[in-house]
C-alpha cells in the first residue's frame, strides 16, 4: 500500500481540490484507493456527497481499529472509498501528546486497513504539527501545492528547511504549481526560480486556475469526473501519473 499525502503549511493552494482529483485518478487506474481527510473541515467529504461518521471521535481514530473501518464509507466511483473527518479531528495534536509512541500513531492506524487498498490519499490541514510529523513519517510521498507567488514560495522554503532541520527524507517532497496564471509575469518568475531552486522536488505538471475548479463545490465531485477533458482536468491526470512514476523511482 502507497500513501500519498496532499499537504501544504499554507492553506487557500488547492490542497483539497487537488486530494479529491488525485485519488479519483488512482481509482480510475484501477487502483483500490482510499482518501482520507484528516483536516476537520471536511472539505472532502463534502465533494464526494459523504457525512462524517458520528462515532469516530476522540482518541478512536488512533486507537480503535473498528471504527476506523466502520467510518469509511464508499463513493459513487469504483475503486475509490473516503474516510471523512469531523470537526473532533481538530484535536488530533493533544491526543496525540496523550498517547505513547504518539509520533507513529497515524502509520499504525493505516495499517489497519493496508490490505484492503492499494493507494491510500491524506488531506492534510495546512499546521506544522504533531500530526504533520506524523504525516511526514507515514507518507512515502508528500504532494505539495504550490502557488506561484512570494508568499507561498516562502511558505515551502519553511517546509524545506523544517525536514533539513529534523533530517527528514527530501526525496519524499513532491511540489507542482497550483492555481497558475500564465498571464501573470510575478507567476513566470516565481517558477523559474523555484525550478532552478529546488530542482529535484519540483515536478513538471502545473495545475492552471479555471472555473472548472472553483464549480467542484457546486457538483460535489471530482473534476475529472465532470470535466475530464477540460484543461483543468487533464492536468490532475498527468499530475497522477508524474506521482507513481516518482513514487515507482524512489
Amino acid at each position: 500500500m502507497k500513501i500519498i499525502a496532499c499537504y501544504s503549511n499554507k492553506g487557500g493552494v488547492g490542497k483539497t481540490a487537488s486530494s479529491v482529483n488525485l485519488a479519483y485518478a488512482m481509482a480510475a487506474r484501477g487502483q483500490h484507493t482510499l482518501l482520507c481527510d484528516l483536516d476537520p473541515q471536511g472539505a472532502s467529504g463534502f465533494y464526494f456527497r459523504v457525512k462524517p461518521s458520528k462515532k469516530l471521535i476522540g482518541k478512536a481514530f488512533f486507537k480503535d481499529a473498528a471504527k476506523f473501518a466502520d467510518a469509511i464509507r464508499g463513493t459513487d466511483y469504483d475503486h475509490l472509498d473516503i474516510l471523512p473527518a469531523n470537526m473532533s479531528f481538530k484535536d488530533f495534536d493533544v491526543f496525540l501528546a496523550q498517547m505513547r509512541n504518539g509520533h507513529a500513531r497515524l502509520e499504525k492506524a493505516l495499517d489497519a486497513v493496508a490490505e484492503d487498498y492499494d493507494v491510500v490519499i491524506l488531506d492534510c490541514p495546512p499546521t506544522i504539527s504533531t500530526l504533520s510529523e506524523n504525516i511526514f513519517q507515514t507518507a512515502d510521498a508528500i504532494v505539495v501545492p504550490v502557488i506561484p507567488t512570494t508568499l507561498s514560495q516562502r511558505t515551502f522554503e519553511q517546509l524545506v528547511a523544517f525536514f533539513k532541520q529534523h533530517k527528514l527524507p527530501l526525496k519524499k517532497l513532491h511540489a507542482f504549481f497550483s492555481m497558475v496564471q500564465g498571464v501573470k509575469s510575478l507567476h513566470a518568475e516565481t517558477m523559474d526560480v523555484m525550478n532552478l531552486a529546488f530542482k529535484p522536488v519540483m515536478m513538471k505538471t502545473r495545475i492552471p486556475f479555471a472555473s472548472d475548479v472553483e464549480r467542484m463545490g457546486v457538483h460535489q465531485a471530482p473534476l475529472m469526473a465532470t470535466s475530464p477533458n477540460s484543461v483543468a482536468g487533464q492536468a490532475y491526470a498527468a499530475l497522477a501519473k508524474e506521482i507513481l512514476r516518482r513514487i515507482d523511482k524512489a
